[in-house]
């Protein structure tokens, strides 16, 4: 049977329509994934618009939390302080410094990122004025927690160095059950004796490649059809040509 002009070959035809499948469906995937990205980007975007609230007390759930400007009010466990591996905005290698608070305005716990350090004033004693005592409130930006990474280093609990910010395990290394699995990232108004740690450390920078990559995807199935057809074409011209036929 000829289809588009021409009697299509077996395995090539066999090769060909699996793979123009398998493109088109991953094109799809990225213009769905496309959509999906642009919703989270503007939902994130109306969070961060709205006026802090106080982050509520007892079970939540961390997704609808995830970038919303709160505040909290307690005190700080520097007993259970933790170090997260983190470089600053212009690089320098660091740590965010990341410390349970005793909430008094609710019930419970929060970590609160209270912001970054040089290497070098890692030891709480290097920058003893700033492990503040006593109530304070915090205002700033709630943080989901975010898994390990193909070449991310396994947290290392014996020496309180992380490498992903693992909530659950900071929670349960500092044996605390009453407490959501999310982060309050302290914002530049939370100023801290000494200067460290510098709060305002939080990123917003959503990588958005889903566009390109379906153009790719769709491109291939292009491509290969073009491919495919011209390959046939030429065939049937050479089989022509030996037998004397005139050319199609």
């Amino acid at each position: 049977m000829k289809i588009l002009g021409f009697r299509p070959a077996l395995w090539p035809t066999l090769f060909t329509i699996p793979a123009l499948i398998l493109l088109l469906v991953l094109g799809t995937w990225q213009v769905q994934r496309l959509f999906w990205k642009l919703e989270l980007i503007e939902s994130v975007e109306t969070g961060l618009k709205a006026p802090p609230v106080p982050l509520p007390a007892g079970p939540l759930d961390p997704e609808q939390w995830s970038y919303r400007p709160v505040t909290v009010r307690g005190s700080f466990d520097h007993s259970h302080e933790f170090h997260l591996l983190a470089h600053s905005e212009r690089g320098n290698f660091g740590y965010h410094i990341i410390t349970p608070l005793k909430r008094s305005d609710a019930p419970g716990w929060v970590l609160v990122s209270r912001g970054w350090v040089p290497a070098e004033d890692k030891d709480p004693a290097r920058r003893a004025e700033g492990q503040v005592t006593g109530e304070v409130t915090i205002s700033g930006i709630t943080h989901l927690p975010w898994g390990k990474g193909w070449f991310t280093p396994d947290n290392d609990l014996q020496r309180n160095l992380w490498y992903y910010g693992d909530a659950a395990g900071m929670l349960k290394a500092a044996g605390i059950t009453d407490a959501p699995e999310l982060f309050v990232d302290a914002d530049a108004s939370v100023k801290v004796p000494g200067g460290w740690p510098r709060s305002g450390h939080t990123r917003l920078n959503f990588t958005n490649n889903h566009l390109a990559y379906a153009v790719t995807w769709y491109s291939g199935v292009i491509v290969l059809a073009v491919i495919y057809v011209l390959w046939h074409r030429r065939r049937d011209r050479e089989a022509a040509a030996k037998s004397g036929q005139p050319k199609a």
